[in-house]
């Protein structure tokens, strides 16, 4: 198993980088079995992830299939922009960061177990009690998932999320209060970055604007800041009302 950083794939200058929107290369790429479509906007079913993802942001036929997509007077959430179109309602606006795998030691962790289905009432008490980011009965079918438990009870978490090809993100890692300051979650992100390496694709991961403890962790440990980014949760454009003679 690799431990050695794999240099970060490059690409053209001039041709956008995969990971500006990941969302939509992964729900077009190795989750497009999981993506619902309309034309030019795509997101994942409910009970997985929130994420919806636009072909391109700046297109307005993009909103009109996102509006389509997800039905007038929903909220959702949309990345890569810093306003929605004349008619949507923008509900939060955030900012994050993006970091990538350029330095990180990854190895496996041995006590560290496989979660599945059946942990999942375990997995959201876990989320409810750290709150990571959003985690959904059906989002342990993005990747893998790996836990520590202590005495039986579920006390650490981290996994795979978004898959653009060649690029794999770690999302969900907390851990629970009371057994925080021991590394369970820096040994849960190496054993994670572990597996996506051997199937060749390098780790990356976002993280709130505001959460500098937790960049300073990643970077400390390997990930490099390559990019901040915008994210809004927005209200589709109610139906119109059909028009009466």
């Amino acid at each position: 198993m690799s431990t050695v950083a794999r240099p970060t794939p490059q690409q053209s200058p001039a041709t956008p980088h995969i990971l500006d929107n990941a969302a939509w290369a992964a729900l077009t790429g190795p989750h497009a079995h999981l993506a619902e479509r309309v034309g030019r906007a795509a997101r994942y079913p409910l009970d997985v992830s929130p994420f919806t993802a636009l072909a391109d942001p700046a297109d307005p036929r993009a909103w009109d299939d996102l509006a389509a997509l997800v039905g007038p007077g929903t909220v959702t959430p949309v990345t890569g922009t810093k306003s929605a179109p004349q008619g949507w309602e923008t509900v939060q606006h955030g900012q994050g960061v993006q970091l990538v795998d350029t330095a990180l030691r990854a190895e496996p962790a041995p006590e560290a177990v496989r979660l599945g289905p059946d942990d999942v009432p375990e997995i959201l008490d876990l989320i409810a009690l750290t709150e990571p980011g959003p985690f959904l009965p059906r989002t342990v079918e993005l990747g893998t998932y790996l836990g520590i438990r202590h005495r039986g009870r579920l006390i650490a978490l981290a996994g795979e999320r978004l898959r653009p090809p060649g690029w794999t993100e770690i999302s969900a890692v907390c851990t629970a209060p009371d057994h925080r300051g021991k590394g369970l979650a820096t040994r849960l992100v190496r054993a994670i970055a572990a597996g996506i390496r051997e199937r060749g694709d390098t780790p990356f991961l976002h993280a709130s604007a505001t959460n500098t403890g937790a960049i300073r962790l990643y970077e400390s440990i390997g990930f490099t800041l390559r990019r901040r980014s915008d994210f809004l949760l927005v209200r589709t454009p109610a139906a119109q009302q059909e028009q009466t003679a």
